[in-house]
């Protein structure tokens, strides 16, 4: 069976399905720092940067630790929330403290397993798996949520996507980041190659102790694409809020 274009795209999204225990450094660190209030370095590579690390702590962080545009999210957030990529649940655990109806998906098992254990309704669910077909009034994307995208390319099922997740009237908030502030050189000029695929595209490997994890794709956007996109499959794309360091809240609404 040949599948057509949309189809390839949305089955390479799939296939980043459940991530696997044994390929799943950050589920390990998420479920070590839950049960013994300390974690190893969370380490993370990439083929285009030198290595860095995550803090596991900042993944349990609390609403007065967290940057304002996640804060900002948290405050605009109504109805029943679908909370993407939630990690450890902490923007979950906040909603729930304001009496929210959440919902939070990830496809790390160990991460699940720390979020149920935490009170939080979670579900071992992949975002673009479209046997996941509820509504939501608020689809919450934090962190740089919409990461998971992975390529420009694969923005026209994100779209599709959330209008299938969408209750009438509801709305998606995802922060993100313009990282071209990396490629920018002394004299203001950037060096970014215009013939290769957009900057924000980036792929990453991560490794907790000896758990090693696969490759993926990320997606860092800036709000100028972010819009662009957004209005030619028929969404509103308003700018919330600038954070700190060249990221923003933006909201979707169609």
């Amino acid at each position: 069976m040949v599948l057509n274009a949309k189809e390839n795209l949305i089955t390479k999204l799939k296939m980043k399905s459940i991530t696997k225990n044994d390929k799943d450094p950050m589920g390990h660190a998420i479920s070590e720092y839950y049960k013994k209030g300390k974690a190893a370095k969370l380490r993370v590579f990439s083929s285009q940067f030198y290595e860095d690390e995550i803090p596991v702590k900042t993944l349990f962080r609390k609403l007065d630790e967290m940057p304002m545009p996640e804060q900002m999210a948290l405050d605009l957030s109504r109805g029943r929330v679908l909370d993407v990529g939630a990690g450890s649940g902490c923007h979950s655990l906040e909603l729930m403290k304001r009496g929210m109806e959440v919902t939070a998906i990830d496809i790390s098992e160990l991460s699940v397993e720390v979020m149920r254990e935490r009170g939080v309704d979670a579900r071992v669910i992949n975002f673009f798996d479209q046997t996941f077909n509820e509504k939501f009034d608020t689809i919450l994307m934090a962190m740089n949520g919409i990461g998971i995208v992975g390529k420009v390319e694969n923005l026209p099922n994100f779209f599709a996507r959330i209008k299938d997740l969408l209750a009438d009237g509801g709305q998606v908030l995802l922060d993100s980041s313009d990282i071209r502030y990396v490629f920018e050189n002394e004299d203001g000029s950037f060096d970014i190659n215009l013939n290769g695929g957009y900057y924000g595209e980036i792929d990453y490997t991560m490794q907790y102790r000896s758990i090693k994890g696969e490759e993926f794709d990320w997606l860092y956007i800036d709000f100028d694409t972010l819009s662009m996109y957004a209005e030619k499959y028929g969404f509103k794309c308003e700018k919330c809020i600038n954070g700190e360091h060249y990221d923003y809240l933006a909201r979707l609404s169609y």
